[in-house]
């Protein structure tokens, strides 16, 4: 793997309540730097960054019902769709795991279909939030998330009691196969991290640590 490769790897992610203005800009302009994939920023940001990162190669993604994702289906299918009129090219929404855990499949599948229609032509990752789930509970939300034509099953929103695991990537693509990619995000904050986990099937990465996981892997570059 090479510097460019590795970067197409990375969303580089600002979603904390504090972020500011300038917070923002840094991102982007760290973004445009190291050629990431995408920024990964609140809605209320999207149209800011998408204005930024104008004429790059840089996608901008937003979160939606985040980090809960209790929300009603109705206002998750509109925040997608407003988050598109953006800019948004990329939006990861929440499930609702509560609806997961009560057994209500039909609630989760429906709300997940309602973004990923009302987002089009974005892609659609689909956050599952690993750390409240069994391991059949895992199964069964990558399973609806196929289902419902979603593009990526997502581990985590970072925001939860744990983040991404190898164990978790790896149970999520013997489910999805090559049909859907991966992000795994929560808890990467490393190069190392970030190498265990697209050894284990992750095809995209969320993390608020790409420069560093950048200047990590530039340092064994040059000095292997």
């Amino acid at each position: 793997m090479n510097r460019q490769e590795l970067a197409k790897f990375i969303d580089h992610t600002l979603l904390k309540a504090t972020a500011s203005e300038d917070e923002i800009s840094k991102l982007c302009k760290e973004a445009k730097e190291f050629k990431f994939a995408a920024v990964c920023v609140n809605p209320s940001y999207v149209k800011f960054c998408s204005d930024l990162l104008k004429g790059t190669e840089v996608k901008v993604a937003t979160v939606i019902g985040f980090p809960l994702g209790a929300n009603t289906a109705q206002v998750k299918a509109f925040e997608a769709k407003k988050a598109v009129e953006d800019g948004a090219e990329e939006v990861d929404m929440v499930i609702n795991i509560g609806a997961l855990k009560s057994g209500d499949l039909n609630l989760v599948l429906g709300d997940i279909k309602g973004v990923v229609q009302a987002a089009k032509p974005a892609i659609t990752k689909v956050i599952i939030e690993t750390c409240y789930l069994t391991e059949e509970e895992k199964k069964i939300a990558s399973g609806l998330v196929k289902e419902a034509g979603a593009h990526f099953v997502k581990t985590s929103t970072g925001f939860g009691t744990g983040g991404a695991t190898v164990e978790d990537v790896k149970l999520i693509r013997s489910v999805v196969g090559n049909d859907l990619k991966i992000k795994a995000s929560g808890g990467i904050r490393s190069f190392e991290d970030a190498r265990k986990m697209i050894e284990a099937g992750a095809d995209r990465l969320g993390t608020s640590s790409g420069v560093k996981i950048m200047e990590e892997f530039l340092q064994i570059e040059t000095n292997p």
